[in-house]
């Protein structure tokens, strides 16, 4: 059984796993993907440890921890969550959804 939703951009009915709308051309947004304030939030707050990397999946975030101890990692940390908090949503999607 098909699953159809409604576009994002203009309303109209569209499948489920449809990236972006036949009608209007609007991209849409996967339902589990991972949520940009969360992200940036933990970059802020834990970016020390490289929580916001183990989060978004990606295994480098040990180099985070691993050199936690030269706070080099937390300045990183702190400038990726205000990147990540003033990315446009399209842009988000595209880079880690």
């Amino acid at each position: 059984m098909s699953t159809m939703v409604f576009c994002r951009g203009c309303g109209k009915e569209i499948h489920a796993s449809a990236r972006a709308c036949p009608a209007c051309g609007a991209t849409q947004r996967a339902g589990s993907g991972k949520n940009k304030v969360v992200a940036g939030v933990l970059a802020i707050l834990l970016g020390s440890f490289g929580i916001h990397r183990f989060y978004l999946g990606q295994w480098w975030g040990l180099l985070y921890i691993l050199f936690c101890w030269t706070f080099v990692p937390g300045l990183i940390g702190l400038i990726e969550g205000i990147f990540f908090l003033v990315m446009n949503d399209e842009d988000w999607d595209a880079k880690y959804n």
